[in-house]
């Protein structure tokens, strides 16, 4: 399987990242049921009616998406801001991915360009990469589009977009991402994917959305990606 993974990563010119599981866990210390409830709130205070299904929900970005439902723009940029503000503030006590930085590193070190494309706020992913040294170490950051849900992963858009500014054709360029969503959107956008399945049951759903490769440890993909690697 080394050697299958090895060979996935030779065909590759780009690394593109997501940003929250390969890299850190920003909602590490400012949990995201807590800033989902936060949204919620601000809804509600606004006069919104909010059924039992989306008042439990506990994931920020579902909160975002069901938002962009309402019909009201000003709304939804309301939500987007709060959103905004949430991870700016998450960002500060992000749980590192222990082998993310080695990731990037040896990708860089490779000859690779490395892009992060996430569905969190660009502004987020700017503040935690520069206080932990790594913005040299990124060409790119596709972020999520303002106020505009429905172009976040799983649509491709944001691969398209990072691919287009690293000059790179999107098949030779490797996802490394940590949810169905990621996959599907490299699918779609013609990117290979390698899934990295941080907790147990993630195994066999990723194994099922057809990822062209699981991993459970981020290491042994910044051992392939070395130069030395290969002999």
């Amino acid at each position: 399987m080394t050697n299958d993974l090895r060979a996935l990563l030779g065909r590759s010119r780009a690394i593109l990242l997501d940003f929250d599981g390969p890299v850190c866990s920003i909602f590490g210390g400012y949990p995201a049921p807590t800033v989902a409830a936060e949204l919620l709130d601000l809804l509600e205070g606004r006069g919104v009616h909010l059924a039992e299904d989306i008042r439990s929900e506990t994931d920020p970005m579902e909160v975002l998406r069901w938002s962009a439902t309402l019909g009201k723009p000003e709304l939804l940029r309301e939500v987007e801001d709060g959103l905004c503000r949430a991870e700016l503030l998450a960002a500060e006590s992000a749980i590192p991915e222990p082998q993310g930085q080695a990731v990037i590193e040896a990708a860089r070190d490779s000859g690779r360009r490395v892009a992060i494309v996430s569905n969190n706020s660009a502004n987020a992913i700017d503040a935690y990469l520069q206080a932990h040294r790594l913005m040299d170490h990124i060409a790119y950051v596709a972020g999520r589009a303002y106020a505009q849900p429905k172009r976040m992963k799983p649509h491709p858009e944001p691969l398209w977009r990072a691919a287009t500014a690293l000059d790179v054709e999107p098949a030779a360029c490797v996802l490394i991402g940590d949810s169905l969503f990621d996959i599907e959107g490299a699918k779609a956008a013609g990117v290979p994917v390698i899934a990295f399945a941080n907790k147990s049951p993630k195994v066999q759903h990723f194994t099922e959305a057809r990822a062209d490769f699981v991993v459970t440890d981020l290491g042994g993909i910044a051992v392939a990606l070395r130069p030395s690697a290969g002999g």
